[in-house]
């Protein structure tokens, strides 16, 4: 892949109104076609950096209530955490930080979005830990088996040039393609911690 096609991703990435007020990190999303991460087999033994190491399970959190939070246990998730248990957190930094280092994505209904952004933001921003938000009543299961075939890493932060998070994507994708079919990468994706997705491939 030309790295001007993926410098035009990142670029688009990074125009946003809202500024934060702490340093969002870039996070690289490569969703695959027909693997199973979980098998040792499927494991990507390369020196790349992960924000949670290579070759381990996706664990997943969802911020849920009531038959969303239900049915998130039934599709899978490794852990639920109710509105009740935001305010928790917020007065836990200790606990809101093991949070954020034990899971690798997080999903939330798109109601607690706010709540989650002024409780949990500052420990799950700088982490590329934000939820991805799910309307009330969607079907949950379809996002946890999503997360669960992707293969997530940090490629820099916003602080850093345009050309430089795209030399850094450019390096990951090499890599990955010389350990796997190109048919398999189903598609590729950059955002921002706080940010909506762009597709790259």
């Amino acid at each position: 892949m030309a790295q001007i096609d993926i410098l035009k991703a990142v670029k688009k990435a990074l125009e946003r109104p809202v500024k934060r007020n702490f340093t969002e990190s870039i996070d690289l999303a490569i969703n695959l076609r027909n693997i199973d991460m979980s098998q040792p087999q499927n494991r990507i033994e390369e020196e790349i950096v992960l924000p949670n190491g290579l070759g381990k399970p996706v664990k997943i959190a969802v911020f849920a209530s009531g038959e969303l939070a239900m049915n998130a246990k039934k599709a899978g998730a490794d852990l639920v955490i109710s509105p009740e248990q935001i305010d928790v957190l917020k007065e836990n930094k200790t606990q809101a930080k093991a949070l954020a280092n034990e899971h690798d994505f997080f999903i939330a209904e798109s109601s607690l979005m706010p709540s989650i952004g002024k409780s949990l933001g500052p420990v799950l921003g700088p982490r590329g830990n934000m939820p991805s938000p799910i309307p009330p009543g969607s079907d949950v299961a379809k996002p946890i088996e999503r997360l669960r075939k992707t293969f997530h890493t940090l490629v820099g932060c916003e602080s850093m040039a345009p050309e430089e998070i795209a030399a850094n994507i450019e390096t990951i994708i090499k890599r990955l393609e010389t350990k796997m079919d190109k048919q398999k990468i189903r598609s590729i994706y950059v955002k921002t911690t706080m940010g909506p997705s762009v597709r790259v491939l």
